[in-house]
């Protein structure tokens, strides 16, 4: 959608708001385009795609920041950023969304769909479209745009160290289509390759170990208790009792003494590969 000065508040999305509001404060501010980028760190064109709504997948938290340093405005974009953010995930995922941008490891095993922050945008879009088939294109398009964001994780100075555990249905179900599954194998050889990442695959095979265990994360930290994820057909809970959490730690070492090593599962994946690309 175009957007001028006459369009509705009402017909925005979240981003469009944001930079009209961005695009209001430094007009009162008298600044330009171009001087608001200097201040910020960044291009006349960078803010030119803020204001207009147009960035994606969506501004940074660094241009938030220095848009409120810049404006003497405290927080308020930084929040309306932080905000826009948590709203495309439900409000019971939040929680660990913030855990997960802090964790110095990740555990995770799952038995139906690839883990959310090993998606790629394909199968996330396909994903979301068979969920909420009844939602906006631009609703889907938030939320696949906020699950790559996870990724960023991986940027930091100082990034998490991921295992994850795959049950070889997350690789047979076909999510979208043969074309959208072997994009998502591709990237995940590409993450296994990685020195960041351990993939291994829950094989078939395995029998009463992987058919019993539910999806679950254990998020470790270098300076707090670790936490335990687990996710319902009614939402998700964090678990930090150290009972409980030891308890995960103990099925995941099982779950990992029985998946394929991660030489047979990047072998396995390319075989599965093979099979979609045909």
């Amino acid at each position: 959608m175009a957007l001028d000065e006459t369009t509705p508040p009402e017909h925005l999305n979240p981003l469009q708001r944001f930079g009209r509001d961005i695009k209001q404060v430094r007009l009162a501010r008298k600044l330009t385009q171009k001087q608001l980028g200097k201040a910020t760190g960044y291009s006349e064109g960078y803010v030119s795609k803020v204001e207009s709504g147009t960035l994606l997948p969506r501004p940074s938290e660094k241009f938030a920041k220095g848009c409120d340093l810049t404006f003497g405005t405290g927080e308020l974009f930084a929040g309306l950023l932080r905000r826009i953010e948590e709203g495309d995930h439900p409000s019971w995922f939040v929680p660990y969304l913030n855990l997960e941008k802090k964790a110095a490891r990740i555990l995770d095993y799952s038995n139906d769909l690839v883990m959310g922050i090993l998606q790629t945008e394909a199968y996330a879009q396909a994903v979301f479209q068979a969920y909420f088939s009844h939602e906006a294109a631009e609703v889907i398009e938030g939320k696949v745009a906020a699950r790559l964001r996870r990724r960023e994780v991986f940027e930091r100075a100082s990034p998490p160290h991921m295992w994850a555990i795959l049950h070889e249905a997350c690789l047979r179900t076909v999510i979208g289509s043969d074309e959208v599954m072997a994009g998502q194998l591709e990237y995940l050889l590409t993450a296994a390759a990685s020195p960041q990442v351990k993939l291994q695959i829950m094989p078939f095979s395995a029998g009463a170990p992987a058919a019993h265990a539910k999806p679950f994360i254990v998020l470790r930290f270098t300076d707090a208790r670790p936490v335990l994820y687990t996710e319902t057909r009614v939402g998700g809970r964090m678990h930090d009792s150290a009972q409980t959490v030891d308890a995960a730690l103990d099925d995941y070492d099982l779950l990992r003494a029985h998946a394929l090593s991660p030489d047979r599962s990047v072998a396995l994946i390319k075989t599965l590969l093979k099979e979609y690309r045909a």
